[in-house]
């Protein structure tokens, strides 16, 4: 394993589980200085007690921009610094189609969704980088699989990941060349407790769908269900000055060589 990480201050949003716990969880195994927010209580204090407190934790809403300030405040070290903001709040839309709901369902499934997926990335980003560039830092989003075909989720979970693909190629060029700017996009994944959109009374979490994990490997060139340590290797390297130092504008699709 690389060491350059060590020392470096991280800001993981939505990090208390799945797939941004585990890039938290690798970032702080390799010497990182990590700060996770997360909405719940309960993934905040069990990501604080797995690391044995060297994790800190925020508990808050990601989409607000105070608390994404004070998150900010907290992650960045002694000189007012922050090396890499890692963007993983995210919610599902549980493969909700257009064309069974109401406008009015619409127009508030659409709006909560845009809020968790994109709004909070950009103010995370808007509000992170004064912070990134005193470091010469990097931002790492969260996309998936649905960010590259009509797959993974409905048209509001994918739109909203296709955007992400969009923000990662302009905050790229809006940055440079200070900041780097990455995405992950992650295939389906095992083990995460993803959750549906509360506007539409969605409720089930994505481990609960039975045979979604035989669903995903037979889906996949490699027929493996990815958990969600399999993605932190990308987040890692990504975030990595030394070995990621000419890498902006990138998307690492951790799929599993999905098929159609």
């Amino acid at each position: 394993m690389s060491d350059s990480l060590a020392g470096m201050h991280i800001l993981v949003t939505g990090g208390g589980s799945g797939i941004a716990r585990a890039a938290a969880e690798r970032y702080d195994r390799e010497g990182a200085i990590v700060t996770v927010l997360n909405r719940s209580a309960a993934g905040a204090d069990a990501v604080r007690e797995a690391s044995g407190g060297r994790i800190r934790t925020i508990v808050g809403d990601a989409t607000d921009p105070a608390v994404l300030t004070g998150a900010v405040e907290a992650a960045v070290d002694e000189n007012g610094k922050l090396h890499n903001l890692t963007c993983g709040v995210g919610a599902f839309d549980n493969y909700s189609r257009v064309s069974d709901l109401s406008p009015a369902e619409l127009i508030d499934a659409a709006d909560e969704i845009w809020r968790i997926n994109v709004r909070a990335t950009l103010l995370a980003a808007n509000i992170a980088v004064p912070a990134l560039r005193e470091a010469c830092g990097s931002i790492t989003l969260t996309l998936s699989e649905s960010a590259f075909n009509a797959i993974g989720g409905g048209v509001l979970y994918g739109s909203s990941k296709w955007a992400l693909r969009g923000i990662v190629d302009h905050l790229a060029a809006e940055l440079a060349p200070v900041i780097r700017v990455n995405g992950v996009a992650p295939g389906g994944t095992g083990g995460t407790k993803f959750g549906g959109l509360s506007s539409l009374g969605q409720t089930m979490t994505a481990d609960k769908v039975d045979g979604r994990d035989e669903r995903i490997a037979a889906g996949t060139l490699l027929g493996i269900t990815a958990m969600p340590e399999d993605h932190s290797g990308a987040y890692r390297f990504l975030a990595d000055p030394v070995d990621a130092r000419v890498v902006t504008g990138v998307v690492i699709r951790t799929d599993g060589g999905r098929r159609l």
